[in-house]
């Protein structure tokens, strides 16, 4: 007996192959402070200069998506889908599911925190959804023309102002008509031992942690009490730098 490879579709006789060639996998950004859930404006943290602190704010750009392969060959999504703003105030903005990805095991994930310097000086008509500079998230400088890649806020006892707030607003994409600092950052998350499988019939998820207080550890150790507000001055680079180590893998499961 033969056994038929093929399936027949009645409206238009086309012959499609049975194996699945893509599926889905789900990318998850959990954001948490050390080993405690991030929870806006309810509960105090201590960052790595002893500070006390809460956060009423915590959103971040992440795109320019890749996917790498165990052969080390890799999958990128489409660059006009591949831009996300990530809000601790959204829970549904912190899963991303990803269609038409190939079949095959992955290892790493690659993306670039911020929004790339070309998609920031690309025509209003190109930049949409989470891009529009109007974004009710407040995420766009008007009067510096460009994207905050990550913002933080919240308050501190130890901040010396009447309302105790601080303010951390990172952009800067090194500048079009005028020459800024840098700070986008790309990325990669390796897997280690374990695998995100994408066939036909499972659809892997990815869960990653984003870490708050990473953002005042690393190569500086930011200070409330001295750096109570940071945009666009030099010490901008100082935060992008720490928070490149802010996210992690957690696990991995198919559905």
């Amino acid at each position: 007996m033969a056994i038929s490879l093929v399936s027949c579709n009645d409206d238009d006789n086309t012959m499609e192959p049975v194996g699945a060639t893509h599926g889905e996998l789900t990318l998850e950004y959990d954001n948490v402070v050390g080993n405690r859930d991030l929870a806006l404006d309810t509960d105090t943290y201590t960052n790595a200069a002893n500070e006390p602190f809460t956060v009423s704010t915590f959103n971040y750009y992440v795109s320019n998506i890749k996917f790498y392969k165990a052969d080390g060959s890799s999958y990128v999504v489409p660059q006009d889908s591949s831009y996300f703003l990530i809000r601790e105030s959204d829970p549904s903005s912190q899963e991303i599911t990803f269609k038409n990805v190939p079949v095959g095991d992955y290892t790493a994930v690659e993306f670039m925190v911020g929004v790339d310097s070309l998609r920031s000086v690309s025509d209003v008509s190109k930049r949409i959804g989470v891009l529009d500079p109007a974004y009710s998230e407040v995420m766009y400088w008007a009067w510096n023309s460009g994207y905050i890649f990550m913002k933080l806020e919240g308050e501190s006892d130890v901040i010396d102002t009447p309302n105790g707030k601080y303010n951390f607003h990172i952009g800067l994409f090194g500048g079009y008509e005028t020459k800024t600092l840098n700070n986008l950052k790309t990325v990669k998350v390796d897997f280690g031992e374990h695998k995100a499988s994408v066939t036909g019939e499972l659809s892997p998820q990815i869960h990653l942690l984003t870490d708050v207080e990473k953002i005042f550890s690393g190569s500086t150790t930011v200070s409330l009490a001295a750096t109570p507000v940071v945009m666009t001055s030099d010490y901008s680079k100082n935060i992008a730098a720490n928070y490149t180590s802010m996210f992690s893998l957690d696990h991995i499961h198919a559905d």
